[in-house]
């Protein structure tokens, strides 16, 4: 599984409106609680935000 960097998840998405980055995965209170927390290692829905990463592996 990926490692959780927001910098490089594709659900990591710029408010315009806001002025400020957020995340596009709906959390529920758990997963929300851990993550403001920090006990969770990875995220689980990080998703690349890599295009090609899928054409590398064919490679």
């Amino acid at each position: 599984m990926a490692q959780s960097n927001c910098d490089m998840c594709a659900n990591y998405e710029y408010d315009e409106d806001e002025e400020y980055y957020t995340c596009a995965a709906n959390l529920d209170e758990d997963e929300m609680y851990r993550f403001l927390t920090g006990s969770c290692k990875e995220c689980p829905y990080f998703s690349s935000n890599d295009e090609y990463a899928v054409v590398r592996h064919q490679m």
